[in-house]
């Protein structure tokens, strides 16, 4: 008996310090909202990047990118960022069939950094097009 206890004492404490050996990734970005202005119902679509960079000390993972409509695509890179390392996600508004008017639209990434959910937002004015 207590040589199975000791075993399972044995094994907890391992697995908490090759959780704690291993660190946390942590994506820091230089600005979480792009404003896009004005810009003309002729030609609706637009494109902006989100540059950020792995301020943790283990690889990081970006799982998921969702947009809030399927008007925003977003493009991330799908290999690990080592620590140190900087990356973008490409996000594009196709405002093509849409109301013109105020925009804001949001970005939910789902990653493996100490803060496993960040939301990045776009927005902008799309005017109607000249007759």
């Amino acid at each position: 008996m207590m040589k199975k206890l000791f075993i399972a004492l044995l094994m907890v404490t391992t697995s908490i310090a090759v959780s704690w050996a291993q660190g946390t990734a942590e994506i820091t970005f230089e600005k979480s909202t792009y404003n896009f202005g004005a810009f003309s119902e002729s030609s609706p679509k637009v494109t902006c990047k989100f540059k950020f960079k792995n301020t943790g000390d283990s690889p990081l993972v970006i799982h998921q990118a969702i947009a809030s409509c399927g008007c925003t695509v977003p493009v991330y890179p799908k290999e690990p960022i080592r620590p140190g390392e900087e990356g973008e996600i490409t996000v594009t508004y196709n405002g093509a069939g849409k109301f013109p008017g105020h925009f804001r639209k949001s970005i939910t990434l789902r990653t493996n950094a100490q803060n496993e959910v960040v939301r990045l937002y776009i927005e902008g004015d799309m005017m109607p097009k000249e007759d």
